[in-house]
C-alpha cells in the first residue's frame, strides 16, 4: 500500500457518529491510521518547510515570484528526493494536494514578513518551524523507507534526505553553503530519528505510531539544540 493514501471522513457526518469511527480508526485499524498519520506529518512539513523556503527568499531580497519558488522547492524537494528512491512517481508530482498546502505555507511566510522585524533567518518562527518540518518529514521519510522493505541504513538515508533535502537546494539556489553541512545538530536528530524508527517498529509498535514518535523525538532534539547551542565537534 502508498501511504500517500487519503483517509476520507464524511464531513456531512455527525461528532456523535464520528467518535467510534475515529477510535475504530486508531485502535482497530492500523493501515488507515498509518496512512492517516502520514498525511497529517505531511502536511505539517509542507506547510513548514514552504514557509521556511519562502521566508528564506524574502531575506535574501528575491521578488514575489523567487520567494514563491524557493517555498515550493523546500517544501517539495525532500519528499521528492524520497519518493525518487523508492521508485515511484512522487507525490507532490501527482497530487494537487500537496501544491495546495504548500502554496498555503508560501502565503502564511508572505503575510508574517510584513510582521516580523529583524533578521528573518533567526527568527524563533522561522527556527521553530523549520525543526518542526525537519521533524515531520524525517518521519514520514523512515516510514515510507520501513514500508518499502529498506535496511535500518536505507531508514536513515531517506529520513535524512527527506528532512534537509528541500532545504538544502533552496540554499543552492541562493548560492550558500547548505544549512546542513554548517550547522551545528541540524541532520542529526533525523539521522537519530532514521536509526530510532526500526528499532520501535521490531519492539511491536505500528507505523503509525512509531512515525509521531521519531517525530516528537526529532523535534524535541532540534529545539534543545537550539535552546543549548549544542555542536558537534569539528576536525
Amino acid at each position: 500500500m502508498s501511504f500517500a493514501s487519503v483517509v476520507v471522513i464524511d464531513p456531512s457526518m455527525s461528532a456523535v457518529a464520528a467518535g467510534p469511527l475515529l477510535i475504530d480508526l486508531v485502535a482497530g485499524d492500523s493501515v488507515a491510521f498509518d496512512a492517516l498519520v502520514f498525511e497529517v506529518l505531511n502536511a505539517i512539513g509542507l506547510v513548514a518547510f514552504a514557509a521556511v523556503g519562502a521566508l528564506k527568499g524574502a531575506d535574501a531580497d528575491l521578488d514575489l515570484f523567487g520567494v514563491a519558488v524557493l517555498g515550493v522547492l523546500t517544501a517539495l524537494g525532500g519528499g521528492i528526493i524520497r519518493d525518487a528512491l523508492v521508485g515511484r512517481v512522487p507525490v507532490a508530482l501527482t497530487s494537487t494536494t500537496d501544491v495546495a498546502v504548500v502554496i498555503v505555507g508560501v502565503a502564511l511566510a508572505v503575510l508574517a514578513t510584513r510582521r516580523l522585524s529583524g533578521p528573518l533567518l533567526s527568527n524563533p518562527v522561522l527556527l521553530t518551524a523549520d525543526a518542526a518540518g525537519l521533524a515531520a518529514f524525517a518521519a514520514t521519510g523512515a516510514l515510507v523507507a520501513t514500508e518499502a522493505g529498506l535496511s535500518v541504513f536505507g531508514a536513515i538515508v531517506l529520513a535524512t534526505l527527506t528532512g534537509v533535502g528541500g532545504g538544502s537546494l533552496s540554499d543552492v539556489l541562493l548560492a550558500r553553503v547548505p544549512v546542513v553541512l554548517r550547522e551545528d545538530f541540524y541532520a542529526t536528530p533525523a539521522v537519530l530519528g532514521g536509526a530510532l524508527f526500526p528499532l520501535v517498529v521490531a519492539a511491536g509498535v505500528g507505523l503509525g505510531t512509531a512515525s509521531l514518535v521519531v517525530a516528537g523525538v526529532v523535534l524535541a532534539l532540534r529545539l534543545l539544540a537550539l535552546r543549548y547551542d549544542w555542536e558537534l565537534p569539528t576536525v
